[in-house]
């Protein structure tokens, strides 16, 4: 069974949701008229480790088997669902490994060190490679960022309490990498009557060409502000988008950055530029939203500033 359904979600809030914020959603009227809609923001980067991945991660490590967690737990990661494995991991007090892709994030990076996981750094392209090794050389129990059912259903957590906050929605809008938190945010969608747009930087349009062509195509770009959403879909992301006709659109680096602004100056919210792809993408398509209630999950806040220091001037 690959798929994920709206029981295994709800499941996954009551095995969790000891363990997380119920974070708060903020409105804005300016950006409400900039839109044409009435939009609600889900803040999730004042999550637990600044990213929606505490939710999934936490619900993977929590339903693990006494034996599988006793191997200890290895996962790969651009930054913040390494930060979530390691947190989750010392809630249950395991082991956690990171493979981090050479020149990631130093705010993330320290952040992984500081939940106590270890760090090993390999080429991005060679990052699932280093993990297979290491399984193979210590036996540790995968966590994947996002090709897990139980981090799937984790993720959807936020888009329920998204919905039992402020009621019904016509349409939910996330960023999409790998999928985790558009196919989680999917099924809960379908299953309460609303439908999902995802947004992708323009540069690493490999989610878009995918859902758009049926077509698993691999992930190609190494480089965007966007640095959380450079992996490609996985199988699983794939068949969940794929069968609930979840779409996408495309944002410039240009858009996320003044979204990120935006979201500073008018909600006082620091959120990392893969988190503001969800206002760029409702101010670029605004004509998609226009007098609807929409929601948007703004995915993480690990801002590195010093990367980011040119681009916020």
């Amino acid at each position: 069974m690959t798929t994920v359904e709206y029981p295994d979600v709800t499941e996954a809030h009551r095995r969790i949701r000891g363990h997380i914020h119920r974070t708060p959603v903020a409105t804005s009227s300016f950006i409400d008229d900039l839109v044409g809609a009435e939009v609600f923001f889900k803040c999730e980067n004042l999550q637990k480790v600044g990213a929606f991945k505490a939710r999934g991660a936490t619900n993977a490590v929590l339903s693990l088997s006494e034996q599988e967690a006793a191997r200890g737990v290895i996962t790969h990661s651009s930054g913040n669902h390494g930060q979530a494995v390691a947190y989750a991991c010392r809630i249950r007090g395991v082991s956690a490994t990171v493979v981090v892709p050479e020149g990631a994030s130093t705010v993330k990076v320290e952040a992984i060190r500081g939940y106590g996981a270890d760090i090993v750094f390999a080429p991005q392209p060679e990052r699932e490679q280093r993990v297979s090794d290491l399984v193979r050389e210590h036996g540790y129990t995968v966590i994947h960022p996002f090709n897990d059912r139980q981090v799937i259903a984790g993720q959807g957590t936020a888009a329920l309490e998204l919905f039992e906050d402020v009621g019904d929605l016509d349409v939910v809008v996330t960023p999409i990498g790998g999928g985790g938190l558009a196919s989680g945010t999917s099924v809960v969608a379908s299953a309460l009557g609303s439908t999902v747009v995802c947004v992708e930087p323009e540069i690493v349009d490999d989610a878009f060409r995918s859902l758009r062509d049926g077509v698993l195509y691999p992930a190609t770009g190494s480089r965007s502000v966007g640095d959380g959403l450079l992996t490609g879909l996985g199988p699983i992301t794939f068949e969940i988008l794929s069968s609930l006709h979840t779409e996408v659109v495309l944002v410039s680096e240009a858009e996320i950055i003044e979204a990120m602004k935006t979201l500073m100056t008018r909600l006082k919210l620091v959120v990392e530029p893969s988190g503001a792809t969800v206002l760029a993408g409702l101010l670029r398509h605004s004509e998609r939203f226009k007098g609807k209630r929409v929601g948007a999950i703004l995915s993480g806040g690990n801002v590195d500033l010093a990367m980011l220091g040119d681009h916020l001037r």
